[in-house]
This record gives structure tokens, C-alpha cells and sequence, in this order.
């Protein structure tokens, strides 16, 4: 769900680096990233940025980009600005008080009023970045949940666009203890949509489900990254656990193949949602980038 060489860069000297926590409902976005004439979260939100700060285009870097129809209440990304543009939104003034507004909170209102017209895409807060963060490589890991309403679960259709629904009962203990098994650092080439020239080695943090009060079964997963549809593969593994299609000692098996299998589905995107981002302390930021750039160019 990365895969961004060539958009990340150290903020220009004398640049002031901002930083966007994002939320939006995927349903309707063709995923993160720019596409040519597709409604993606970045073409929206870089759209609006041009129109608040004409005269050039305005790139944002993403800690995670997320696939159509995925949905993020914690997603990162940030921003470099000229001292021009700051000073521009610097003398804009709240529309209900004579006051100026701090220009981080002057950008947000205005990003908020073009690009989230259709309810579905909120930048939640903006503030300057801490010296050496980097949306993408300073992130030491992201957190993403899946929610699955079997027949023992409530099938509230207001949570229809982030919940898949299936039929029977699934085997939540069964999901779970397959889910553990597969925790640590390994080859994730059984659960990846393969890229060229891209790892799929990874770090699998946490990993488990619970049902929630109303009975949907709910995964939440954390790894230092995630490659492409790794996170719907390792949830649609342990539903055919829960299915009893597959026994849970065969887990190890598939991850240790390293290719992929027909004996479990990749999931829908609806049910997945990026909830956090994590970063070390202010003061490790600038290291981890420098070295998460150099374990992705090896």
C-alpha cells in the first residue's frame, strides 16, 4: 500500500513542513493516488490545495497509500510551503470573527470547503511538522482494521460501506490463533500482490480478532508496512479459517510457499479501514527516514 519513490523529498531550505491527519470514506475515491480522470483522496485534496495557493502544484506525501474503496480515520500525509504562502494564509480572517486565523488553521478550513464538498474526505487537523518528519519513511508503523458481520453479528446497514457481510458463522478463536501465527518478520510473498522490484518482506506487529458489542468480528493488524493487498489477503487466510475451509496448522504452510494460492479470497477493500500511523520521538524522526530510505532503495 506504499510504493512512493520519487514523491518524497526534504522540505526546500527556508520551506516550513505541515503535517494533515486526513480521514475519509472510500466508497467513492479510486484509492489514494493521482489517476487521470479518476476521483482519488490526493487528486482531491492537492486540487484544492492549487486553488487556495495558485501558481503552482502542491504535492502531498502519504504515510500509507490506501486501495479503492478503502477507508482511513488516521491517515498522515505532509506538505512543504514557501514563507510567501504561509504569509498569504497568515492574512486570512475567520468568517464569524474580525480575528486572523493561524495560517494552519486558515489552510485546513479552506481545504476543507473545496475538497470536502461531498462529506466523504475531512482534513481533521493541521499543524507544522517537528524537524525531520517524513510522512512516509519517519512512520515505524500503520494499523489498519477489518470488520466482517457473519450471522452471528449485527448487519446494521448504516455501517454497510465498512463492513463486509458473509453467511454462516465464522470461528472467531480459530481466526485469532491463525492470525497470531503468523506475527513476526517474514516473507509475506503468499499474501502480496507482487510488484517488480518491490519487497514483500515484513514485519507483521500485531494481529488478532474480537467480536464487538454488537457481534461483527473485527481484525486488527499492525506491521511496519504493508505491501500491496497484504492486509485484505491475511484477513480473507483467516475467514477461511473461520469457514473451516482451511485447517488452522495449513497457515504456516501458505506463508512459508511465498506464492499465492486460490485456497483463500482476497477480502473486499470496504471492510478495511487505516485507523493510525505510528512515529518514534520527535528526535528519531530524522534517522528513521534516512533509514527507511536506504532499507527501500537496497
Amino acid at each position: 500500500m506504499n510504493g512512493q519513490e520519487g514523491e518524497t523529498a526534504n522540505a526546500t531550505l527556508g520551506e516550513v513542513r505541515l503535517r494533515l491527519s486526513v480521514a475519509y470514506d472510500g466508497t467513492d475515491f479510486a484509492g489514494w493516488a493521482r489517476q487521470p480522470r479518476l476521483r482519488t483522496v490526493q487528486g482531491e485534496l492537492e486540487r484544492a490545495l492549487d486553488t487556495v495557493l495558485p501558481g503552482r502544484h502542491h504535492r502531498l506525501t502519504v504515510a500509507g497509500r490506501t486501495d479503492a474503496g478503502v477507508h482511513a480515520t488516521g491517515q498522515l500525509a505532509h506538505l512543504d510551503l514557501t514563507p510567501d504562502e504561509l504569509a498569504v494564509l497568515a492574512k486570512q480572517r475567520s468568517r464569524s470573527h474580525a480575528r486572523p486565523l493561524a495560517p494552519e488553521e486558515a489552510l485546513r478550513r479552506r481545504i476543507n470547503g473545496l475538497a470536502g464538498h461531498a462529506d466523504d474526505l475531512i482534513v481533521s487537523t493541521i499543524d507544522r511538522a517537528p524537524e525531520g518528519f517524513d510522512a512516509r519513511f519517519s512512520a515505524v508503523w500503520r494499523r489498519y482494521q477489518y470488520r466482517v458481520a457473519d450471522d452471528l453479528g449485527i448487519r446494521d446497514p448504516l455501517q454497510r460501506h465498512s463492513t463486509v457481510w458473509v453467511s454462516g458463522r465464522l470461528d472467531v478463536e480459530a481466526m485469532d490463533a491463525a492470525a497470531r501465527s503468523l506475527l513476526g518478520l517474514h516473507d509475506f510473498a503468499s499474501f502480496c500482490k507482487p510488484r517488480d522490484g518491490a519487497t514483500t518482506i515484513r514485519t507483521l506487529q500485531s494481529f488478532g480478532w474480537h467480536r464487538d458489542a454488537a457481534g461483527v468480528l473485527v481484525a486488527e493488524v499492525q506491521a511496519d508496512a504493508f505491501c500491496h493487498s497484504m492486509v485484505r489477503a491475511l484477513v480473507g487466510a483467516c475467514v477461511a479459517v473461520g469457514e473451516g475451509r482451511i485447517g488452522l496448522d495449513e497457515v504456516p504452510g501458505i506463508l512459508q510457499a511465498r506464492e499465492r494460492t486460490n485456497r483463500f479470497h482476497v477480502m473486499p477493500a470496504k471492510g478495511l479501514t487505516l485507523t493510525q500511523v505510528g512515529y518514534p520521538p520527535d528526535d528519531q524522526l530524522a534517522a528513521r527516514a534516512e533509514q527507511t530510505r536506504a532499507r527501500r532503495s537496497e
